[in-house]
């Protein structure tokens, strides 16, 4: 049994709104067991004996069938997460400012996004890693950023998800 952390893309936001105990319930009858949710903004951690992909797939078809929306999720087993987490570049924590992980499942797409950093702002920090792409921003200014403006757009919306890293570490809990 392996343990994955299933990052679901634009809940709670954007007029996708879940009840995190819905979400974990339809989970475990979808077959998924030690179900846990991670703040409402879309975190699930479970085991399976599936690999990530097949898991992937599953969790997206079970909350597009239990809620019926066009829903997009990223799952990784919890030691990516953890060396994944481990690789931020930039200090952890700095006052004003949000430190962020995009996970990224399309290479074109990471290609693209870390290309982006050679347009950002002085007060923007962006640095592609394995599969993601590490980023600093002020924290007024997230949607003003260069990845800001650009991750909205809905060419991203399959491939991508953003979280704080503060939540990375509460999922790898």
């Amino acid at each position: 049994m392996t343990r994955y952390a299933a990052f679901l893309r634009g809940v709670n936001v954007g007029g996708v709104n879940l009840k995190m105990a819905d979400v974990a319930k339809a989970f475990e009858d979808a077959g998924f067991t030690n179900v846990k949710t991670i703040l409402a903004s879309g975190n699930v951690v479970l085991d399976s004996r599936s690999g990530v992909d097949t898991v992937r797939k599953k969790a997206a078809q079970t909350l597009r069938d239990a809620f019926g929306y066009d829903a997009w999720v990223l799952a990784y087993d919890m030691d990516t997460v953890r060396t994944i987490s481990e690789g931020y570049p930039f200090e952890r924590e700095v006052e004003g400012r949000h430190s962020y992980i995009t996970f990224v499942t399309d290479p074109d797409v990471l290609d693209e996004l870390a290309a982006l950093g050679k347009d950002a702002g002085p007060d923007e920090k962006i640095q592609r890693g394995e599969g993601v792409i590490y980023w600093q921003v002020p924290k007024k200014g997230t949607l003003d950023t260069t990845i800001g403006k650009t991750m909205g757009k809905k060419r991203y919306k399959s491939s991508t998800t953003t979280r704080n890293l503060r939540t990375v570490e509460k999922v790898l809990r």
